[in-house]
């Protein structure tokens, strides 16, 4: 498999390491500095770039017909234009806002704990992150994925970083010299807290989790999550 990476920071240069291993090549290499050229040899692209470059990348690959895996966050208030520009092009494209396995695990465990914490209004729900100091978006984007999650099975309606009123989630986003990531959900009561946690101990699981997800996508239309490519129920 003939890979495009946009975006070759120190994700990037991750992802390149564990696509080669599994015996695929890397035909571009793009950055803030270089342009596509080569991106039309590519069999898929995978974007770990800036929230500011994302949408362009991904316009190119819709240009392209080429695949395109994302994992860049912060940008997604442009979902929708880049989900009808996909259909439009009849494309491909995967979003994820964490690309770990464990984190998908995790994921899927959040929904089913607010599920069963709905009935059992004396507890409130808060959520805390740290990454790294180089992470220019916060909160995360698997945060928000966490506490959109919470909220479509829950009374509550929204998240903030400040002050939470009744129904509003409160995340608390903390940057730390070489935290990958760690993701905490809190449920507290005024007897007892129950916490669910997930911790990365490096960025190897999001760039395998991502190379599975080109794996996958390559011969598809559409627009698809990282719950097609684990087949977790929708």
């Amino acid at each position: 498999m003939k890979i495009a990476l946009l975006g070759y920071g120190k994700m990037g240069k991750v992802i390149e390491k564990v696509a080669e291993q599994r015996g695929h090549q890397i035909v571009l290499r793009k950055d803030n500095t270089t342009s596509f050229d080569g991106l039309e040899l590519a069999d898929v692209a995978i974007d770990f770039s800036v929230p500011t470059s994302a949408v362009e990348n991904i316009s190119a690959c819709f240009d392209r017909l080429v695949p395109v895996v994302c994992g860049t966050t912060g940008w997604l208030d442009d979902y929708n234009k880049v989900v009808d520009l996909c259909q439009e092009k009849q494309a491909a494209f995967l979003y994820g806002s964490n690309f770990s396995l464990g984190v998908n695990l995790f994921f899927e465990l959040n929904r089913k704990l607010a599920q069963l914490m709905l009935p059992h209004e004396q507890y409130k729900v808060s959520m805390e992150e740290i990454h790294h100091t180089q992470k220019l978006d916060a909160p995360s984007g698997t945060a928000i994925s966490l506490a959109n999650d919470i909220i479509a099975n829950s009374n509550y309606s929204s998240w903030t970083l400040s002050d939470a009123h009744e129904n509003q989630i409160a995340i608390s986003a903390k940057r730390i010299e070489n935290v990958p990531g760690t993701h905490s959900v809190f449920y507290d009561s005024a007897v007892d807290q129950i916490e669910i946690k997930h911790t990365a101990h490096s960025r190897e699981g999001f760039a395998l989790g991502s190379v599975l997800a080109a794996e996958w996508i390559i011969g598809k239309k559409g627009v698809f999550s990282m719950k097609d490519v684990l087949q977790f129920e929708k």
